[in-house]
């Protein structure tokens, strides 16, 4: 077990490059073995995730090589469409395998015991309602998923909720569908058009990604030629800095961001008290004196406010001057880090999924555990402005999604170390 040591309270001050989205480079990793020549991805962070996604590539047969930031995958061995428990248990989305194999050999088998954060209810029901609509023959036996059709059939999917996973399994499994596939309702992440953008670089036929209507086009065969692919910046890594500056104060240009996949917390922090400017791909923001209370922020699918950032967002308001309300409506056990928070001075009250934050003055540090990734991105954000010294246990969490987080924060001030934990 890692814990990171914080030494609060800190003032940020500088500039920082955002790394690759994490929540983007896993399925475009993902859809590598479609590839008919070798590819190369940039701006791919260091992340446990992304570690995991490659061993499950070099499962399957592919050859990789990951550094400096930049993966290069060559699928052209790939021979396995079996995935083993001790694989897909590690994160969440290796569940979009099933797509991608299903499109590489027409069947694919798995475990349906996906890993990832316990944040509350994620079935795959989508996911399998859809394959089967396609055509797919999908059963399940001793806790296993295994999926086998001739074809990739046509036609319109509607999905009940813009669930992000289902869409991104409904389009790698509809690559060489046998006609035209529309998916109604899909999710509109930025994450999602850049898959997208990655698999029409590889010769699909995909339009629609980023609206709520996305249109495949099946091919015979994708292009024989190298791809190279820079992955879009990490939209929750950048919000949950520029929360950091507004519950710390002082003054951080984000640099290699993209401003408008952030609108919703840009208008909560401005609205908030913080100051800040735009450009094409950098962000300044400067906050000075305590944020202003009196938000009320709900979760909602984009380009509604994210759930990603629900919890860091929490931490900076835990010590606005006002009270804050935060509805979660998108994962009902995402409060993980609230008990934590009170054990550092936090005065927050929560009924079902609506979390009241009575501003307090300062925190102090004290031990946490994080539960969960953003909750633990929560929790490094407390500590950074509390009084004292903040102990965070568990930091693999946080590994997940965050790059060499201590190192990132000590370059703008903060005075943070890691150990293992007891």
């Amino acid at each position: 077990m890692q814990k990171l040591i914080i030494y609060g309270p800190a003032k940020l001050m500088g500039e920082i490059e955002v790394e690759g989205a994490k929540n983007a480079v896993l399925p475009i990793l993902t859809a590598s073995i479609l590839a008919e020549n070798k590819v190369i991805i940039t701006n791919v962070p260091d992340i446990a995730d992304v570690k995991h996604t490659l061993e499950i590539l070099k499962y399957l047969g592919c050859k990789v090589l990951f550094e400096n930031n930049t993966v290069v995958v060559d699928s052209r061995s790939i021979k396995k469409f079996v995935i083993p428990p001790e694989y897909t248990k590690l994160m969440r989305s290796s569940i979009l395998f099933m797509g991608a194999l299903l499109s590489k050999f027409k069947k694919v088998e798995l475990s349906n015991q996906t890993g990832g954060c316990e944040i509350g209810q994620r079935p795959i029901d989508l996911h399998i309602l859809a394959f089967r609509h396609l055509g797919i023959d999908v059963s399940e036996y001793d806790s296993r998923i295994i999926c086998k059709c001739e074809k990739i059939k046509s036609g319109e999917i509607f999905l009940p909720i813009p669930s992000v996973g289902a869409t991104e399994n409904i389009i790698l499994a509809s690559i060489f569908c046998d006609d035209k596939i529309v998916i109604k309702n899909a999710a509109k992440e930025p994450e999602i058009a850049d898959l997208c953008h990655f698999l029409n670089k590889l010769g699909a036929k995909i339009k629609g990604a980023g609206t709520h209507i996305i249109k495949i086009e099946g091919v015979k065969k994708l292009k024989n030629e190298e791809v190279v692919h820079r992955v879009i910046p990490d939209r929750i890594v950048a919000g949950t800095y520029l929360c950091a500056v507004a519950a710390c104060g002082e003054e951080v240009v984000l640099r290699g961001v993209f401003p408008r996949h952030l609108d919703s917390i840009l208008h909560i922090l401005k609205s908030a008290g913080c100051k800040i400017k735009e450009s094409k791909n950098e962000i300044w923001i400067k906050k000075e004196g305590r944020l202003k209370g009196g938000q009320r922020i709900t979760t909602h699918y984009y380009p509604g406010f994210p759930t990603d950032l629900q919890a860091p967002v929490c931490s900076a308001f835990v010590v606005a001057d006002g009270v804050t309300i935060i509805k979660e409506t998108i994962f009902e056990n995402r409060f993980k880090h609230i008990p934590e928070l009170i054990k550092m001075g936090a005065d927050i009250h929560v009924e079902k999924d609506i979390a009241v934050i009575n501003g307090v003055e300062k925190l102090r540090g004290c031990r946490v555990f994080a539960r969960d990734l953003r909750g633990g991105a929560a929790l490094f954000v407390a500590g950074l402005c509390a009084e004292g010294v903040t102990e965070v246990f568990e930091a693999e969490y946080i590994d997940r999604g965050y790059e060499k987080i201590e190192e990132k924060y000590s370059c703008l001030g903060a005075k943070i170390i890691r150990e293992k934990g007891e």
